[in-house]
């Protein structure tokens, strides 16, 4: 099959709006239009760019977008509140996209050519980091306040994005605004970037230079989750490289240390010091939602998170043993009372769901057929990263999803079909 540069293009746009609409700020300043605009993308694409549907990929698809839906419709008839329409059917839209973007390259192309172009755009998006990062030592006197219903940062020609109220860092007498690229937050930026981190160590193998670039842009983003991560794919990397390139020891050696020295002085300042209250929040939105769904664990409390910020500064546990559960892990911290939704997008998913769709969501995820290969480091990096960002019912995350729905309904329509 010839792959022509107008598919790539395509597909490299589809692949774009697919990361940006999970975090990215192109999404949280114009997330209407940008979905729009991304739904007629695809359908273009399905038009001049698509082949012939193969019957077994659209049974599979049509299967998977009504179990899916059905699971979001139970929970949103048994929610204990009242919920906003308007909440589903954004989470119908994610769903429908989600199943359309895995259909299109299932049955146009192969998952090999959608890890190609989900590398590509990742690429884009680290190089960009980077320059954000050194952009900031000439422009920082010379940036606007954005902002929208939920979000404000500052900018710099809408080209460079930064949050200097709350990510300005010194070390070592360098001082610098956390990164967070294109994105809202630093702490998705690095998720994507140990993604891209992933593909150029594991899989693909382009250019080392590349892996070394990418730590530096990792380090930018001061991000506790992503060092960590950082830190466990350079130890597997380490080890997958021994046996043919010794020479490599040293160098991990020398860039493992800087590394380390950056993650110790973040964890000793979250736990103690100066940015406490973060670890305060990540350690309250671990354990309250859990209680929550302890709670209420068949069909949750509801999607809603306008609700469930009303919810959770409400919350109090009716069984003596979770209260004083809920003392022992420290829930009644800081953070308590906070009006915000949870940062931890597993725990949430079961506060709001509940453990037996929690738990169906979470199988699909990890039943995924688009990273195959060291498959156990690509579902930590996952499931890490959306346990630090509300990312998981996001549509690049969701599509990993949706692509474990379509695993299993694929084998059942082209079992069917050949014995038909």
């Amino acid at each position: 099959m010839i792959y022509t540069v107008k598919q790539k293009i395509i597909d490299n746009i589809i692949v774009f709006m697919l990361v940006m609409s999970t975090g990215g700020l192109l999404f949280v300043f114009n997330r209407n239009l940008s979905y729009l605009v991304f739904f007629c993308i695809l359908i273009l694409a399905y038009i001049f760019f698509g082949k012939k549907l193969n019957s077994s990929v659209v049974n599979s698809s049509i299967l998977s977008l009504v179990t899916i839906s059905v699971l979001f419709f139970i929970n949103y008839i048994f929610a204990i509140n009242t919920q906003a329409d308007s909440k589903y059917l954004y989470y119908l839209m994610i769903i429908s996209i989600s199943i359309l973007v895995l259909n299109y390259f299932k049955n146009n192309r192969h998952y090999d050519i959608l890890i190609e172009r989900i590398y590509s755009v990742l690429k884009i998006i680290m190089i960009h980091s980077s320059l954000n990062f050194l952009a900031f030592f000439v422009i920082k006197n010379n940036l606007t306040i954005i902002t929208s219903t939920y979000h404000e940062c500052e900018t710099f020609m809408n080209v460079f994005f930064y949050t200097t109220d709350k990510g300005i860092v010194n070390i070592f007498g360098l001082e610098f605004c956390r990164n967070q690229g294109m994105f809202w937050e630093p702490g998705v930026l690095q998720g994507f970037l140990n993604m891209f981190f992933f593909l150029e160590a594991f899989i693909l193998k382009r250019r080392k230079s590349l892996l070394l670039l990418t730590v530096i842009v990792i380090l930018s983003t001061y991000s506790t989750t992503g060092l960590a991560l950082l830190l466990v794919q350079g130890v597997v990397y380490l080890f997958s490289e021994f046996k043919t390139n010794k020479l490599l020891i040293p160098i991990a050696l020398l860039v493992s240390i800087p590394i380390f020295i950056v993650f110790s002085i973040n964890i000793e300042e979250k736990v103690q010091g100066e940015k406490e209250a973060s670890f305060q929040k990540r350690l309250f939105d671990l354990t309250q939602p859990l209680f929550i769904a302890i709670e209420h664990p068949l069909t949750g409390i509801g999607l809603d998170i306008n609700e469930f910020q009303k919810m959770r500064k409400e919350f109090y546990f009716s069984f003596p043993a979770l209260r004083s559960l809920q003392e022992k892990v420290g829930v009644e911290s800081k953070t308590l009372g906070t009006d915000k939704g949870s940062s931890n997008s597993i725990m949430f998913l079961f506060a709001a769901m509940g453990f037996p769709t929690a738990i169906i969501l979470l199988s699909m995820l990890f039943k995924q057929q688009i990273i195959t290969e060291k498959k156990w480091l690509w579902m930590i990096i996952m499931i890490i990263s959306v346990m630090s960002e509300p990312l998981l019912l996001r549509p690049f995350f969701f599509l990993f999803i949706v692509s474990g729905f379509n695993r299993v309904f694929y084998r059942i329509t082209s079992h069917k079909k050949q014995i038909s």
